[in-house]
């Protein structure tokens, strides 16, 4: 046996347990981009078909109705890019943005412990796009026109 060579018994226990890992932890991710994807687009959804509680938070912030819809609307396109493979990870970044207003608003205008929620998902919002970054290169480098557009299975198997 050389000397740079490991023994077969030193290396074999550790080298599956690496994918299997990496494998949990997407399947995780997965199932939170889903279960967050369906929170805001219920939230969205009670934004724009102005529900009662939505309208009643808005009024207490001093907001108007056109500020409903935006959040709305922004929420639904969080959510859809959430489910989107490719887009996942860009939405994510989104949506960090979209909690960061939201907990200061919280903590600014309405209730103060309820900030932590929205401080919550932005840290669920950051794994996840820590886990979207080569679909969100490969978007990038599309959009810029260097990418040499989907091959088959391309933003689909990562």
């Amino acid at each position: 046996m050389s000397e740079t060579a490991a023994p077969a018994s030193l290396a074999a226990p550790h080298a599956p347990s690496a994918p299997r890992r990496r494998g949990l932890a997407s399947v995780a991710l997965t199932g939170a981009r889903v279960v967050l994807a369906l929170f805001l687009g219920f939230s969205a959804v009670a934004k724009l078909v102005a529900h009662a509680s939505a309208v009643e938070s808005f009024d207490r912030m001093g907001w108007g109705s056109g500020a409903m819809y935006t959040i709305g609307g922004l929420e639904l396109a969080g959510a859809l890019a959430l489910l989107i493979p490719l887009l996942a990870g860009v939405g994510a970044i989104a949506l960090v943005g979209l909690f960061a207003g939201a907990s200061v608003v919280q903590l600014t205008l309405l209730d103060p412990p309820n900030a932590v929620m929205p401080v919550l998902l932005i840290a669920l919002a950051v794994l996840i796009a820590r886990d979207g970054r080569e679909r969100t290169r490969d978007l990038s480098a599309l959009i810029r026109g260097r990418g040499r557009g989907p091959r088959a299975g391309q933003w689909t198997k990562r």
